[in-house]
């Protein structure tokens, strides 16, 4: 995969994120494809990557995900920092704002992703929900 259609991929995904429509996200992952956040169990296939995505969909309803910046390794693999802000309003939420960045290490094929490992620092995100996020620029 080209860079630039790669960079074209992250881009459609980060909207995705943003979109509040959890089949966007997953769409762009290969049939058989894999979601793993923070070395937990694997969300594997589009059915499940769609939950994983409900999930933070959900936590957070005013969801915004842009790019940082999209590191190609080469043509099959990438690595695509982000940062997540929004409001823990959903059910049994917090009310508390998050702000957090992470980093998804990418495997491709067929254009889409076949294998991501995502990273965020977990206890930063639940200081987050329980403090909010620190004020911009910090």
């Amino acid at each position: 995969m080209s860079p630039e259609k790669m960079r074209e991929l992250a881009t459609d995904y980060t909207a995705a994120w943003s979109s509040q429509r959890p089949a966007r996200v997953a769409e762009h992952f290969n049939e058989t494809g894999s979601l793993t956040i923070n070395g937990g169990t694997p969300s594997i296939g589009r059915a499940a990557i769609t939950a994983a995505a409900q999930g933070f969909m959900t936590a957070f309803p005013d969801m915004v995900v842009t790019m940082d910046s999209l590191s190609v390794v080469d043509g099959n693999h990438a690595v695509y920092h982000w940062m997540l802000t929004g409001t823990n309003s959903g059910p049994n939420g917090t009310n508390k704002s998050v702000r957090i960045h992470g980093y998804e290490e990418w495997t491709l094929a067929d254009a889409r992703i076949e294998k991501s490992l995502g990273h965020y620092d977990q206890a930063e995100y639940d200081r987050q929900l329980q403090r909010g996020a620190p004020p911009a620029g910090k």
